[in-house]
């Protein structure tokens, strides 16, 4: 096993889920115990239909996981996890230790520090199935996130019917310009997801784009993103200098409709020739309930070649055929890459890229050194990169990062706000926010920076000092 150096400490201490005040505190008391119950409920409901050594072993996790469930609902002691064969189990159990009490007592569920915690509970249930022999492979959040994309029609089918149209009227002699409208349009969508309404891409032609009607548009869309770097991270794209590949990273968030919208950005910057590679990095084990996986992109696949779907024939199965073509096409030529590292599931934050011996984080970070820009989607990526500390809201993306900041990669991060930590407000930026959630009878104050309705898009170039 390689040599792992001691963790970066963090300068602020982490959110808490015993901040009565903060997100962590609900989460740990509410979501958790749900989501561990829609767990069993899956695994249930497989066992049903399931005989022999399967349906014993399924009988089983039910248990394990049940009796995971009535830990946390009690906040008791957290237990170091059982060994199941990966070298992970050993930092997660260090960081028990590590990230306990400072008076040394034991860390209970209620008590303990969000980030690692959270993670702590989906490791525990991968442990859970890694000791069976016939659920190994399971995804016990694929049916959820299949129905999530089936719900989804409305969307999907306008962006694939735009997609189409769009294809056919890119034909190489696009301005620079107009490249970059379309990409902060595909990065709008990326963003918000289905929070978005679609309309300005799905319904305005190139030329339109660029007209007063696009600019208000743009503008009615962006009013809600608190940081937005977006200009840097097309300058970044653009740049092909100091030896960078043609080519951008995604590291992914959700399936289902999220992951959709990565894929349709990830096809028109191909599309259109801006970059020639695209790397999608998603979870090697089931994740934060909705995380891609590998086989999601297969699951994707299928999902657009199969034109009962939504539970009827579509009338625009054309343009997802269309779409599921090229997306083929591109993966067939090397083009559209899924990219494995048990990295992205260590209990560490992201700061630790560069720590030899952490689930191939250093070879991960030598790799992605090449890349015009890495993106991370989502939430938990925001939480992993900022240590999930409880920075002042105007401490700058590169302090919050740490030693990210001066790591050589270009970051790029696409997050609506949906957890405590939030970072590179301007000042005085976080009274009127609270100021406007308590106007609109919310409470706490504070609860603005996980209501989803805000973003934030910071870039680095990730050569501060």
């Amino acid at each position: 096993m390689n040599m792992v150096s001691s963790p970066v400490a963090c300068p602020v201490p982490p959110c808490s889920n015993g901040d009565v005040d903060s997100f962590g505190f609900t989460s740990a008391r509410e979501r958790w115990p749900i989501i561990l119950a829609g767990v069993i409920d899956d695994i249930s409901r497989t066992t049903s239909d399931s005989d022999g050594k399967k349906a014993e072993e399924g009988k089983e996790l039910v248990r394990k996981i049940d009796a995971l469930r009535y830990d946390v609902e009690r906040d008791h002691v957290i237990q170091p996890l059982e060994d199941d064969g990966k070298e992970d189990i050993a930092w997660y159990n260090s960081e028990l230790k590590r990230q306990g009490p400072a008076d040394g007592s034991p860390m209970t569920w209620g008590k303990a520090p969000w980030l690692y915690s959270e993670c702590y509970l989906y490791r525990a249930v991968r442990v859970a199935i890694a000791q069976t022999n016939e659920w190994k492979d399971y995804d016990v959040f694929a049916r959820q996130k299949l129905d999530a994309f089936k719900g989804s029609e409305r969307a999907v089918v306008e962006l694939a019917v735009r997609y189409k149209a769009l294809s056919g009227q890119l034909d190489g002699n696009e301005t620079d310009e107009t490249l970059e409208l379309l990409f902060r349009e595909f990065i709008d969508i990326s963003l918000w997801g289905n929070a978005t309404d679609l309309s300005l891409l799905t319904n305005l032609t190139l030329d339109q784009l660029q007209s007063l009607q696009g600019k208000e548009a743009r503008q009615a869309s962006e009013k809600n993103i608190l940081v937005n770097d977006v200009h840097k991270a097309w300058a970044a794209v653009h740049d092909g200098s100091e030896g960078r590949t043609s080519r951008i990273d995604i590291v992914l968030d959700n399936a289902g409709f999220e992951f959709y919208t990565d894929v349709l950005f990830g096809l028109f910057m191909l599309d259109s020739g801006i970059i020639d590679t695209v790397v999608f990095h998603p979870k090697t084990i089931s994740w934060f309930v909705s995380d891609v996986m590998p086989v999601d992109l297969a699951v994707l696949v299928n999902a657009l070649k199969d034109t009962n779907v939504f539970g009827h024939p579509s009338e625009h199965a054309e343009e997802l055929a269309f779409l599921c073509d090229r997306l083929v096409e591109y993966s067939s030529e090397g083009r559209i890459i899924m990219r494995e590292s048990d990295f992205w599931t260590t209990p560490y934050a992201f700061w630790e890229i560069r720590n030899g011996g952490l689930g191939g984080g250093h070879e991960l970070w030598e790799d992605l050194k090449s890349s015009r820009l890495v993106i991370f989607k989502g939430d938990l990526n925001y939480r992993k990169l900022t240590y999930d500390g409880e920075w002042p809201k105007t401490t700058s993306f590169s302090t919050a990062i740490g030693p990210l900041a001066s790591a050589g990669l270009r970051l790029f991060s696409l997050r609506t706000c949906k957890a405590d930590v939030v970072v590179g407000l301007e000042t005085g930026r976080q009274e009127k926010l609270e100021a406007e959630w308590t106007a609109m009878g919310k409470k706490p104050p504070q609860g603005w920076s996980w209501s989803g309705k805000w973003a934030v898009m910071p870039f680095t170039d990730g050569k501060s000092a």
